[in-house]
């Protein structure tokens, strides 16, 4: 059964970890002493969860988290510190601080590391998630232990949910867009404006004229989308900004 640490100091360890083509050792009082830290931990680097909802919700989340007096964010996994610095590149996830518990020390004194031999990964973490304080664990949300890999409550909302419910989510974003539409560049302006993160899609590289019909039923750009739902072009963004800053 895996083990709740609540109210427990975090496990003594050393991590080796590759900085500029140099080696340094990285200690948990180095990372847990005198701060807030949000840890999250999980099977493994470039692995199907873990990099498509895992990493890239918390990265998104970070800067909510600093906002709710959470110091940093911490991905751990029982990987080398090789194979950790280049996740973070290919994810983009500058907002985290990846950990690499080679040797599965930490996760040992956790309390989490799991026999993965089936899958030919040897020893893993099992998911979790945890709010350490000044070396202690507050909280802990940790899978339910049961075949597979369950992905339900270690989650970066879930954790927020816990630290702060009241702080804001980011708005999901996407502008389709062409090059050289000037319509375009208004509506990224007034996102930019706004202080608004998006993603942009540009046609004919992220995209074709049929998948925008697919999904907006139309062919004119922008077509803008925010937490799901179908806003339309610039003039229909403006509208909508200027309804939820009246709100």
């Amino acid at each position: 059964m895996m083990e709740n640490r609540e109210g427990h100091r975090v496990p003594d360890a050393t991590f080796r970890v590759r900085e500029d083509h140099e080696w340094r050792n990285v200690t948990t009082e180095d990372l847990f002493a005198g701060k807030t830290v949000v840890v999250f931990s999980l099977p493994g680097a470039f692995t199907p969860t873990c990099s498509s909802s895992h990493v890239p919700r918390y990265n998104q989340l970070a800067d909510a988290f600093g906002k709710a007096g959470v110091d940093d964010v911490i991905c751990v996994s029982v990987n080398d510190s090789f194979v950790m610095n280049e996740w973070k590149r290919s994810q983009d996830a500058d907002n985290l601080t990846f950990i690499p518990d080679g040797n599965g020390d930490f996760t040992r004194g956790m309390g989490m590391l799991v026999d993965k031999a089936e899958l030919g990964f040897g020893m893993r973490s099992w998911r979790y998630s945890m709010l350490v304080r000044d070396g202690v664990v507050e909280k802990m949300f940790v899978e339910p232990e049961r075949p597979g890999d369950p992905f339900e409550v270690s989650d970066a909302d879930t954790m927020l949910d816990y630290v702060s419910p009241q702080t804001a989510r980011p708005l999901d974003i996407t502008v389709f867009s062409r090059p050289g539409c000037e319509y375009c560049a208004r509506a990224k302006e007034l996102l930019h404006d706004n202080g608004l993160a998006f993603e942009e899609l540009i046609l004919n590289r992220d995209f074709t004229d049929r998948s925008l019909r697919a999904v907006a039923a139309g062919t004119t750009f922008p077509q803008i989308f925010i937490n799901g739902a179908h806003i339309g072009g610039a003039d229909e963004l403006e509208n909508w900004l200027a309804g939820s800053r009246a709100a």
